[in-house]
């Protein structure tokens, strides 16, 4: 499959992406479903700021969406890709 030079730059950027540990704990929470900036940062052991930081990064990417509810905004998995390339990953890893 030959790739064009406008795909290789945007599959760099989603592997850039998924290249931080902090994001890829996120990717790990939202996996159980959709969670609240403050959800997160607990569950996760960081600050409610330091996760806004890179869940603004994972939404440029189209890694996650956001539901508003009230003044409360919910973050999600973009879609099923998102669990697959994590899990792929995951698995890579455990293997080798």
């Amino acid at each position: 499959m030959k790739l064009t030079e406008l795909k290789a730059i945007q599959l760099a950027e989603l592997f850039s992406a998924l290249s931080d540990a902090s994001r890829v704990r996120i990717i790990s929470q939202l996996i159980e479903g959709e969670m609240s900036v403050s959800a997160l940062a607990e569950g996760l052991k960081m600050t409610e700021s330091a996760v806004s930081h890179q869940l603004r990064g994972l939404r440029q990417m189209r890694i996650v969406r956001t539901r508003k509810e009230g003044r409360q905004v919910f973050y999600t998995l973009e879609d099923e890709h998102v669990l697959k390339l994590y899990s792929m990953g995951l698995d890579h890893v455990e293997h080798g």
